[in-house]
């Protein structure tokens, strides 16, 4: 008498946030470096296992939405590491650590590894801290420099829900001090997204979104790591849940 159902369709988002304040990701190019260098069945695979509920999915702003497309994105995300050294050579990349937090207790946190892997792989120099949520939550709202407690990098995720338009999207936000932690400054971004909030025409939405996406990959304020599904099991007597 159990079924096990999905009631969240759209799922949820990993993503892998970057700190611009400090090198080596105050660079947008070496940014740009780490999409190449990872990808995201590795973490699906790795998290969720049954492909019936994950989807690599390029779309910033969800796959199976209005707003999906891959722009920006069609070539990252498949862990070319030679790209990523090649851009890391061209940027001169001189070996500083990204430091990475590196949360133990939480099943997005324990994914962290697969970045320092990946990160390695395509040139980076990785130094992984370990510690519990708690503590990458007062560690990321720091903005020292790495080597007086800051920080480069942090795995989380995000319900879909969270993540249906560029307004909507915190990650996306490039506000400088007024983003969210990371504080990625960028006035283009800043541009569409209130471009977008200002207009009802769904074409003109789709090409400001679109454009915002395109914008992301060439000033990258946080990699989007696959999409997933996580079903619930559920009395078959019990109805009425809120999809």
């Amino acid at each position: 008498n159990i079924e096990v159902i999905d009631l969240n369709k759209l799922g949820s988002q990993y993503s892998l946030r970057f700190n611009v304040l400090h090198k080596p990701f105050d660079n947008p190019k070496i940014r740009q470096a780490a999409l190449y260098a990872l990808n995201q069945k590795d973490f699906l695979l790795a998290a969720i296992a049954d492909p019936k509920y994950y989807k690599e999915c390029k779309a910033l702003f969800i796959c199976g939405t209005p707003l999906a497309t891959d722009k920006g994105f069609e070539d990252k995300l498949n862990s070319d590491f030679a790209r990523s050294k090649e851009i890391l050579k061209q940027e001169g990349y001189d070996g500083t650590p990204v430091v990475l937090l590196f949360a133990t207790d939480t099943n997005t946190g324990r994914l962290t590894p697969i970045v320092k892997s990946l990160l390695e792989r395509g040139g980076f120099v990785v130094d992984m801290q370990a510690m519990d949520w708690q503590t990458v939550l007062s560690r990321r709202a720091r903005k020292e420099p790495l080597n007086a407690g800051g920080w480069s990098a942090f795995m989380t995720s995000w319900v879909s829900a969270d993540l249906l338009d560029p307004i909507m999207s915190a990650f996306v936000g490039a506000a400088c001090d007024k983003a969210a932690v990371g504080w990625p400054c960028d006035a283009r971004i800043e541009e569409l997204r209130g471009a977008f909030a200002k207009t009802t025409d769904p074409a003109r939405r789709k090409e400001l979104a679109d454009a915002v996406q395109l914008r992301v990959s060439e000033y990258p304020t946080h990699a989007h790591l696959g999409q997933f599904n996580i079903p619930v099991a559920r009395r078959k007597t019990v109805t009425g849940n809120l999809e």
